[in-house]
């Protein structure tokens, strides 16, 4: 039997992956920036859907392109 369902990753994983701590990908998580599900009972554990991360990181690519100074043209 094959499910469609969507490869997860540890906040660890997602940091090591982004360059960043872990501290940061939860900052990114409680903002809301991040989606991520909590697994389990009691405390439960964040994962995050592969198609998160491509989302977050498309967002963060956009934001810097919109906070980059445009240099005047000289004609």
């Amino acid at each position: 039997m094959e499910t469609n369902t969507p490869r997860m990753f540890r906040v660890k994983a997602v940091a090591e992956l982004l360059d960043v701590s872990a501290a940061t990908i939860y900052r990114a998580i409680e903002s809301g920036a991040l989606r991520a599900l909590k697994v389990g009972t009691g405390k439960g554990a964040l994962r995050i859907p592969e198609d998160a991360i491509a989302e977050y990181v498309k967002a963060c690519q956009e934001a810097a392109l919109a906070s980059t100074p445009q240099l005047p043209v000289v004609a």
